[in-house]
């Protein structure tokens, strides 16, 4: 004796193409809900002082044209920033004027708030330094550096 079993595939192709196009529209929308979430005062960096969030730049005053030089980063002009796990320095990115020349990304706990980035200028102009903490807007500091032929 042979029974033949028959199972409904039609539906359930249907189905999968329907949960998948929700899911394709569902990050857009979450990051649409997050950002209304944010204050203006959130989202703009903050440019004043703070002992344990304002980025402190090291690097030398002047460097000569396209030689390798050190810049230090860290996070905290008065002591070190705290990197916990609910609170921590997500990334540091460092500038020349406006162009982003370099980023470090930090894991909380096991990453201390600061970073040296190994870089080389073509022209003087002002190196930044912009630090994201995880309960505030970021934070930025500047240093101005020459290049000598």
């Amino acid at each position: 004796m042979t029974k033949t079993i028959r199972t409904a595939t039609g539906g359930g192709h249907a189905l999968l193409l329907l949960l998948g196009l929700l899911a394709a529209f569902a990050p857009a929308r979450a990051e649409e809900d997050q950002a209304q979430q944010f204050t203006p005062e959130f989202r703009q960096i903050h440019t004043s002082s703070d002992p344990k969030h304002t980025p402190k730049i090291i690097a030398p005053d002047s460097v000569r044209r396209g030689a390798w030089f050190n810049v230090t980063v860290s996070v905290g002009v008065g002591s070190m920033h705290p990197s916990l796990q609910e609170h921590f320095v997500r990334y540091i990115a460092l500038y020349k004027d406006s162009v982003e020349i370099a980023r470090a990304y930090l894991h909380p706990v096991y990453s201390a708030p600061t970073v040296t980035f190994t870089v080389a200028l073509d022209e003087g102009g002002s190196l930044r330094a912009v630090a994201e903490p995880t309960h505030s807007a970021a934070w930025e500091a500047s240093k101005k550096i020459s290049v000598l032929p």
